[in-house]
C-alpha cells in the first residue's frame, strides 16, 4: 500500500470528540463517526499552502472549488450538475435541519425509515413537522441480515400531511447501499405522494462492495427536480471537523426555499474547509481506493470475528460506511453501552437511532487493524465472562421501532 493505515496515531491528549469522551480511561472509542486515519497527504498539503498564507478572514468558495464539486460529480458518478445547483454548507447536520424547514410548514409530516441516523428524527421535530418513522425490515434473522425498505409499511404510515421523506443513502447504521431498483421504487412512490426527498449521501465514496453510487438526484431530470442531495468529502476524507459540505438542488423554487431558510441562521463553511474539499475531489482519489481497500478487509475481519468469537452478537450486511449494526439483543443486557464500557470498549447506543432499548450497538472499524483487534478482544473477553442468559424461545421482532413523533 501507498498510504499507512495500520499506524496508530495517539490521539488521546487532543481535542478529539471521539477520544475526549473516555478522557482518563483505558475505554476505546469505536462510537462517533470519524476515522482515526491521517487525512490524505494531498489535503494536509494544501492546507498548509494555504496556512502559510497567513490571512484568515470570511471565505466564499473559488471558481475553482465550485469547480472541483462539478467534476467530481461527473467522474465518480456520471452526473451532470450545474453551478448554481451548489448550495454550501458547513456540514450535513445544519442541511437536514434547513430541509424541514423549507418543505411545507409547520404541522406537516415528514417520513424516514429506522433504524437512522439521529438528526433524522429531530430535525423535523425542531421545525415544527411530526416526524413519521418506519423500520427498515431485514431479509432474514440473524448474521448477515441485509436490511430493506419496508414498502407495504411505508404506504400505511404516508399521510395527507406528509412533504417530505429523507433519506440516508448509503445508509447509517445498517451499512445499505441502495441500489438503481430500490432508489427507482422509492422515487416513484414520492412521486405518487408528492414527496420531496431529501436524500443525505455523505458516505457515497464508502461503498466497500464493487458496486456503483447512483445519487438520487441522478435519477433522471424529474426525480432531480423533487430531490434535495446532500454530499461532502467530510467522512471519505477524514475532514469532518474543517465543516465544509453542500447541497445539490435542481430546481429553482426548491433551492430559493431551502436559501431562505438558511438565511441570518446557517454560517459559512469554513475556509480551510473549502481548501480541503477541493484537494480531496481533484487529488484524494488515489488514498480513497486504498481506504476503501483498508475498510472492507476491517468489515471482513469484523465479520468473521463476530460470526466466530461473540456468541450472542450478529452484525448486519455492511455494504457501505465503516460502520457495524450489532444486534446483541440475545445477551439480555439491561444497558449494552454500559457494560461493553465496563470493559474498555465505548459504542454507541441503538436508541440513538431509532431502535428499540437494549437490542441494537453501532461499532466504528475505521481504524487501524490493532485497534480494532484489541476492542474485540475486549468484548469477547466481556462476553465470555458473564453468565450466559437463557434465551427466549420467541424473540422480539428485530424490526427499528416505528413511531410517530410530535
Amino acid at each position: 500500500m501507498t498510504f499507512d493505515f495500520d499506524t496508530v496515531i495517539d490521539r488521546r491528549n487532543s481535542d478529539s470528540q471521539k477520544w475526549r469522551k473516555y478522557a482518563g480511561t483505558d475505554i476505546i472509542p469505536l462510537w462517533v463517526a470519524d476515522m482515526d486515519f491521517a487525512a490524505p497527504p494531498a489535503v494536509i498539503d494544501a492546507l498548509h499552502r494555504r496556512v502559510d498564507h497567513r490571512v484568515f478572514g470570511y471565505a466564499k468558495p473559488l471558481p475553482s472549488q465550485v469547480a472541483a464539486v462539478i467534476d467530481y460529480c461527473w467522474q465518480r458518478y456520471q452526473w451532470r450538475i450545474e453551478a448554481e445547483w451548489i448550495v454550501w454548507l458547513p456540514g450535513l447536520v445544519p442541511g437536514l435541519n434547513v430541509a424541514a424547514h423549507a418543505v411545507g410548514v409547520p404541522g406537516d409530516a415528514v417520513l424516514c425509515a429506522t433504524p437512522v441516523y439521529g438528526p433524522f428524527l429531530s430535525a423535523p421535530k425542531l421545525a415544527g413537522r411530526e416526524t413519521i418513522a418506519v423500520p427498515l425490515r431485514p431479509d432474514r434473522p440473524g448474521q448477515g441480515a441485509r436490511w430493506e425498505m419496508d414498502w407495504d409499511a411505508l404506504e400505511r404510515a404516508v399521510t395527507p400531511r406528509t412533504r417530505q421523506f429523507f433519506l440516508c443513502h448509503p445508509h447509517n447504521p445498517v451499512g445499505r447501499a441502495f441500489a438503481r431498483a430500490e432508489l427507482e421504487r422509492l422515487a416513484a412512490f414520492c412521486e405518487r405522494h408528492d414527496l420531496v426527498v431529501t436524500s443525505d449521501e455523505i458516505h457515497c465514496d464508502l461503498v466497500l462492495d464493487d458496486v456503483p453510487h447512483i445519487p438520487t438526484g441522478a435519477l433522471s431530470p424529474a426525480v432531480a427536480a423533487r430531490t434535495i442531495t446532500l454530499m461532502a468529502p467530510s467522512k471519505t476524507y477524514n475532514i469532518a471537523g474543517l465543516g465544509c459540505s453542500f447541497a445539490i438542488i435542481s430546481t429553482p423554487a426548491l433551492r430559493a426555499a431551502f436559501n431562505r431558510a438558511m438565511a441570518g441562521i446557517v454560517p459559512d463553511a469554513n475556509l480551510l474547509g473549502f481548501i480541503a474539499a477541493e484537494a480531496a475531489m481533484k487529488h484524494g482519489e488515489p488514498w480513497r481506493r486504498e481506504l476503501i481497500g483498508y475498510l472492507r478487509a476491517n468489515r471482513d475481519y469484523l465479520f468473521d470475528f463476530v460470526s466466530q468469537n461473540l456468541p450472542g452478537v450478529t452484525m448486519a450486511r455492511c455494504e457501505a460506511t465503516y460502520l457495524a449494526w450489532l444486534d446483541v439483543s440475545a445477551l439480555q443486557l439491561e444497558s449494552p453501552v454500559t457494560f461493553f464500557e465496563k470493559h474498555g470498549v465505548g459504542l454507541s447506543d441503538g436508541t440513538l437511532f431509532g431502535a428499540p432499548p437494549r437490542r441494537f450497538l453501532r461499532l466504528n472499524f475505521g481504524c487501524p487493524r490493532a485497534t480494532l483487534t484489541e476492542a474485540l478482544t475486549r468484548m469477547q473477553r466481556a462476553i465470555h465472562a458473564r453468565p450466559q442468559p437463557s434465551f427466549p424461545s420467541s424473540p422480539a421482532p428485530i424490526g427499528g421501532g416505528g413511531h410517530h413523533s410530535p
